[in-house]
């Protein structure tokens, strides 16, 4: 939701078995924390809090509790990271579509990527080979795609210029 989706925390009190969970990985920049919330009735998250224990392998220490909460009342820093996200996101995907790469449609941190010629798992090879990470499923009706997470501009611009070395050839 924090990528242009739409967040249905407001229908939480109409529906008692809506929970609502939310990461703080990606747009507060939080991933090695490994912290999110959830939000929901009271019923629902106090049964989730009876089990948390025997499903978490993350249990969250105080000092990343005091982390997530000061990150976020950061409202500037999250707007700034989301903007950035966003644009960046919108320059990437119009370079790959240039390239003759489908982009699917995406409110997330991430592109998924068809090219119409060339092989997923032969782009994520080269990319591996070029110091640049892709992540490439090889199952079925996703290994012609990879998920490309959208860095900095400088990240992704080295990101374009490699990906077209490989399509041009």
């Amino acid at each position: 939701m924090d990528f242009e989706g739409e967040s249905v925390v407001s229908l939480v009190n109409k529906y008692n078995n809506l929970l609502v969970v939310k990461t703080l990985s990606k747009s507060y920049s939080l991933a090695g924390l490994r912290v999110g919330f959830a939000i929901g009735n009271k019923e629902l998250i106090d049964g989730m809090n009876k089990v948390k224990n025997s499903f978490n392998s993350y249990p969250i220490d105080m000092l990343s509790q005091i982390g997530a909460m000061e990150a976020i009342k950061d409202v500037k820093y999250l707007d700034e990271t989301r903007h950035m996200i966003i644009s960046t996101r919108a320059k990437t995907a119009k370079a790959l579509i240039e390239l003759g790469f489908t982009v699917l449609d995406s409110k997330a941190n991430f592109l998924f990527i068809i090219h119409k010629e060339k092989k997923a798992e032969d782009i994520f090879k080269y990319l591996k080979e070029n110091k640049i990470l892709a992540r490439y499923f090889k199952k079925p009706r996703l290994d012609n795609g990879l998920r490309v997470t959208i860095g900095t501009e400088e990240e992704m611009k080295e990101f374009i210029e490699t990906i077209t070395k490989f399509v041009k050839g």
